[in-house]
């Protein structure tokens, strides 16, 4: 039985096959999952995949039946059960071609924005609604945005009216970064961008164009990136097959469709 991640009551303990994952184990793991929107939620799917994974390693000998899963048996598990095909030079070029704004040195953006930010006093679908509201009063009104900032914005930023001042790639978490850099928009973005931390109201002040990067610099990269996003993948459909097989109870997860590797 899995539970709905939605209506799943955290005190609940989860069961893997015939392992009970303790209500206290899950809050534990939610210290490592801070940054999560909701992380009791990641906590008990992290240690539900886990357990998958360490039941599947005492199936093969690779562990004793009462024995933790630690990270050097997870890789002889990974290095045995999967098959990760390598990048061929063309699968390079063509990525570096597809996703040419990625690779440019020296690129800068100017921007502001207002967060919503996750707190465990609000739900997310309200405080959802709420980023919805004040970016549609914005889009209205774009001349407001540094009121706004001041008034709404739980980010020391808001003091200056949302600014973030100069950014360069690698300055912001991923999903920002790439709601900055990877389109040319300027002006007050006409959607919310989500992050870990939250809802964010973003615009673009001003843009200095970068340098392209050569292909022949960036290669290397790019097939180091490509073999562990297929990787990644492999994982994610392996734990997948594991979960269809296995007797799951509030485990929050979906063998499926639902992501179970983080």
């Amino acid at each position: 039985m899995n539970a709905d991640p939605h209506t799943l009551d955290h005190a609940q303990a989860a069961r893997v096959n015939h392992v009970e994952i303790a209500a206290a184990a899950i809050e534990e793991e939610s210290r490592h999952h801070a940054d999560d929107p909701d992380p009791p939620l990641a906590a008990r799917r992290a240690l539900v995949v886990r357990e998958l994974l360490r039941q599947r390693a005492v199936e093969l000998a690779l562990i004793d039946a009462d024995a933790a899963l630690d990270d050097t048996t997870l890789d002889t598990l990974l290095a045995r059960e999967l098959r990760v095909p390598e990048p061929t030079p063309d699968d390079c070029r063509r990525y570096y071609a597809q996703h040419a704004a990625q690779f440019v040195r020296n690129e800068i953006v100017y921007a502001s924005h207002i967060l919503f930010a996750v707190t465990e006093r609000v739900p997310l679908a309200l405080l959802r609604h709420q980023a919805e509201d004040a970016l549609n009063a914005l889009l209205r009104e774009p001349h407001a945005f540094e009121a706004r900032a001041g008034e709404l914005s739980n980010c020391p930023s808001g003091a200056v009216g949302g600014s973030l001042g100069q950014l360069t790639r690698g300055d912001t978490v991923p999903e920002f970064e790439q709601a900055l850099f990877n389109s040319p928009e300027l002006g007050l973005l006409p959607r919310l961008v989500r992050t870990r931390f939250g809802f964010h109201l973003v615009r673009i002040d001003r843009r200095v164009p970068g340098e392209p990067v050569a292909f022949e610099t960036a290669a290397d990269d790019i097939a180091r990136f490509l073999t562990e996003r297929v990787r990644h993948k492999a994982i994610q459909q392996y734990v997948s097959i594991l979960a269809s097989a296995a007797t799951l109870e509030h485990a929050a997860v979906d063998p499926a469709t639902s992501p179970l590797v983080q």
